[in-house]
């Protein structure tokens, strides 16, 4: 028995016995003289306080991740405990590919990735056999006339997992994938993989480049399989993985000292929702009810802030504020925005040299032809700018993020050169919302924040300057929103109230549906509403009823989210 196994809680005896290779890389980290990492099924947030870090989780079968602290100043280590892993198969994967090109055909290209690895399953059977008694990463011939081959259990294991990783899914960064807490991953040449970690932040993984030829080959598979293949003529990428992943290749190393490099960004297919994002606390529920006020009045909104700010997860948490009936059209480079409703045109930019190339200009041009009620840009940067100003001026709102760290950078680099909006437009921009990664004095960790939610009023000609109104701001001290209260909202009170037929003395009113949408949204809160799809059948549910009648219904005890 080995050490490990004496020491398993009866509820894992199971997830061990269907893994050996967690129990041999568990107890050989053990008889090391280290402690023994908790096994959790799912991490929590508050983990990220923790000193000393020595954990297991899964990710998927068989799959499973080990994260431990190391020396001061070192990142966390993340290991990827997988059944290849630790086992020297030596030529085996070459033999058994040897033996299956007869038996596969290209006809399982044709099928989905299940079908595909379900093929492969089962042509490896046919080649290869499980015996008792064959020593680990060793093979036997079953006879000299059929091509057939012989393993122990763990040995078979892990040839028909190495397989599928390598035929079918993301090779060596499938478990990155399957991640769920993985944000980042960046291959910086030759060396060791980097993940960006939501729990646990920047950690040094085991997985590794040591050859250039492997680095270059997995890099090509890589951006084949994303649609751009990259070539010396063409050695810079941009694209989208299966899954949705960003991925930025740069290949060869003319352009690259250290070689062939690769930035994956994970999004996934469901974001997260604005009830998860007043609980990690970027925002409030103040903010988040007046996001949906001007959402369900067509303002325009623009989210800003540096690269990894959350400038797109705050965008596409709020989407679900926008009335369910109308047709959005999103504009992208690469497809991350998510939206909920049925009416929805997905487009995306085509780069190209052997067909005409459709940029951001080109897409928001004939998405103006298409009569949405919302456009949303993934992420201005340029000449587009005018193109998305040009509908804000014909009343098609325009959600869209973009890459300034104050109100005052964002209307330089819009009024200024090459984007040259004239100055006297800026205010059918709404809103200004400005994100950051901010350090928080209460806890010491990073997090991302909105620092400020700001109204645009206009441009005065004979002083020369721009008016904007600051409605909230993120105070460090108290890691909490303040909000400058009633009598304050430039857009509240000149727009919206107007739009609701609202007398200057009825005023009060919206301020109080303003904060009756925050109770709203805090009682989703805590009763642990946080799918992204039960809180959009909130909202959707409130725009026919009304906000009040579904509070009513909540503090009631019924569960609006549950319903179909």
């Amino acid at each position: 028995m080995s050490l490990l196994t004496g020491q398993l809680e009866h509820s894992l005896r199971n997830v061990f016995a269907q893994n050996p290779h967690l129990v041999r890389y568990l107890d050989e980290w053990i008889r090391s003289g280290r402690e023994s990492p908790r096994y959790m099924e799912q991490l929590s947030r508050e983990l990220r306080y923790e000193r000393r870090v020595n954990i297991v989780y899964p990710v998927g079968d068989p799959i499973f991740i080990h994260i431990y602290s190391r020396g001061p100043g070192l990142r966390p280590m993340y290991v990827i405990v997988q059944p290849a892993g630790g086992i020297k198969l030596g030529k085996l994967p070459e033999i058994v590919d040897e033996l299956l090109i007869d038996l596969i055909d290209e006809s399982i290209e044709a099928e989905d990735v299940e079908g595909r690895e379900k093929a492969l399953r089962e042509f490896l059977r046919k080649v290869v056999e499980i015996r008792p008694g064959i020593p680990l990463g060793e093979y036997v011939a079953v006879d000299k006339r059929s091509k057939k081959i012989a393993v122990g259990h763990e040995t078979y294991k892990a040839l028909e997992y190495k397989l599928v990783m390598d035929k079918v899914r993301f090779g060596i960064i499938e478990p990155f994938i399957r991640d769920p807490y993985i944000e980042d991953v960046s291959c910086d040449g030759l060396g060791p993989i980097f993940v960006e970690h939501k729990v646990f932040g920047s950690c040094e993984s085991n997985i590794r480049f040591d050859s250039e030829d492997e680095l270059n080959e997995f890099v090509r598979r890589l951006s084949e399989r994303s649609g751009r293949p990259v070539t010396f003529r063409n050695p810079i990428v941009d694209a989208t993985l299966p899954d949705g992943s960003r991925i930025n290749i740069v290949y060869g190393s003319e352009i690259s000292m250290r070689g062939s490099n690769f930035t994956i960004r994970k999004f996934t297919d469901k974001p997260l929702s604005i009830t998860q994002l007043i609980k990690f606390g970027t925002i409030d529920s103040m903010i988040a009810a007046y996001l949906w006020m001007l959402l369900e009045h067509n303002m325009s909104i623009w989210f800003c802030g540096e690269v990894a700010s959350g400038k797109t997860t705050l965008l596409r948490a709020v989407c679900t504020f926008i009335n369910p009936h109308y047709k959005i059209i999103s504009i992208e480079d690469t497809p991350e925005v998510i939206v909920p409703h049925d009416n929805w045109v997905r487009e995306v930019t085509r780069e190209s040299e052997e067909a005409a190339t459709i940029g951001l200009f080109d897409l928001l041009k004939a998405a103006l032809r298409q009569r949405p009620n919302y456009i949303l840009v993934g992420e201005i940067r340029g000449r587009e700018a005018s193109v998305a100003f040009q509908a804000m001026q014909t009343g098609t709102p325009v959600l869209a993020t973009f890459h300034a760290g104050s109100v005052e950078k964002l209307i330089q680099r819009l009024t200024g050169s090459p984007i040259e909006i004239p100055k006297t437009y800026m205010d059918v921009l709404n809103c200004v919302i400005i994100q950051s990664v901010v350090r928080v004095p209460r806890t010491g960790s990073f997090e991302r924040r909105v620092l400020s939610v700001n109204e645009v009023v206009g441009y005065d000609p004979l002083e020369e300057r721009f008016s904007y109104i600051e409605l909230f701001t993120w105070k460090p001290g108290e890691d909490a929103h303040e909000f400058r209260g009633e009598g304050n909202s430039h857009l509240l009170e000149n727009r919206i109230a107007v739009m609701k037929g609202l007398s200057r003395s009825e005023l009060r009113r919206v301020y109080r549906e303003l904060e009756l949408r925050a109770r709203l949204l805090s009682r989703l809160v805590e009763f642990g509403v946080f799918d992204y799809f039960r809180v959009w059948r909130v909202i959707t549910q409130a725009y026919v009823v009304g906000v009040e009648q579904i509070m009513d219904l909540v503090e009631s005890g019924e569960r609006p989210w549950e319903r179909s």
